[in-house]
């Protein structure tokens, strides 16, 4: 427990956040304002809950996820960097890069003007991720938790050269049933149909979910929305620096297949991801830094 004592030492803030050790003993940041609770684990920096007031869970965690040190936990929202998918030269490197899976750290924490907590985390550079990344990159994730959940993804090349840039913010959200919702604001958008050998199609109409479906979508808008007739709600997702999505749902033959999405998981989880991803990545200059971020709201 003295880890977690000098986090709270050194983070907490009375009566809004503190940290406690969480399943698989992982380190995991508790926010509870007037607006919302949230819950972070420093594992990945990966949000594993938030609950506006009033509200049903906005985020789907698995019952199966495992909570082990340096495994990717099933549902939240992992944060795929600084790669999307495989890697694209080096297939032995990690899928979708190193930063879900080693810890993260504090580094502010605070709370706003309006009540918000905010809470920033930096992914720790160890010889491993280092290796892995063979760039010298920063990171860090900028969370705040209020009326809505606001995330901030930030980059910084630290470098001599350019690097090429990809991420994503992996979130899994809480459906009533995937079968009976429906993403609007793709419409017209093209997309690469992973599900059938890549090819590339056009949307048309809201996006429905009927069977697999894994598909990056290009040239997108900044704002989506998951109408879920079942649970009486909207999400809204709101996007600044990415114009690339990915939606995905396993469905029922790939669920059972990975063995953490617990059971009928698939049909109340949908992934509706921020991305910069394909032609979207990001060719980041030797000193620069680059943010994509992401609003969560129900409507």
């Amino acid at each position: 427990m003295g880890d977690i004592s000098a986090l709270n030492a050194a983070w907490a803030i009375e009566g809004s956040l503190n940290f406690k050790l969480g399943k698989g003993d992982m380190p995991v940041a508790e926010i509870n304002n007037s607006f919302a609770q949230a819950s972070i684990a420093l594992q990945g920096a990966h949000i594993l809950s938030f609950v506006p007031k009033g509200e049903k869970e906005l985020i789907w965690m698995s019952d199966d996820a495992t909570f082990a040190a340096g495994k990717s936990l099933r549902g939240g929202v992992p944060i795929c960097w600084p790669w999307f998918g495989p890697h694209a030269s080096d297939s032995s490197l990690p899928g979708h890069g190193p930063a879900r899976t080693v810890s993260w750290k504090p580094v502010v924490s605070t709370t706003l003007a309006d009540g918000s907590t905010s809470i920033s985390l930096e992914m720790q550079q160890n010889e491993q991720v280092k290796t892995v990344c063979g760039h010298p990159l920063q990171v860090q994730l900028h969370i705040i938790v209020g009326k809505t959940l606001k995330i901030a993804l930030e980059t910084t090349n630290l470098g001599d050269t350019a690097f090429t840039l990809g991420q994503a913010l992996h979130t899994y959200f809480n459906v009533s049933d995937v079968r009976k919702v429906h993403v609007e604001g793709l419409e017209g958008c093209e997309y690469l149909d992973k599900v059938d050998n890549f090819t590339r199609k056009t949307q048309d109409g809201a996006v429905t979910i009927s069977q697999e479906t894994d598909r990056v979508y290009v040239n997108t808008g900044n704002q989506m929305r998951i109408v879920d007739e079942g649970m009486d709600r909207t999400i809204i997702i709101r996007n600044q620096g990415s114009a690339s999505a990915i939606v995905w749902n396993p469905w029922l033959e790939t669920a059972e297949k990975m063995g953490d999405l617990g059971h009928d998981g698939y049909l109340n989880m949908l992934c509706v991801e921020t991305a910069n991803a394909l032609d979207d990545v990001v060719e980041l200059a030797a000193g620069a830094t680059y943010t994509m971020a992401t609003e969560y709201c129900i409507e």
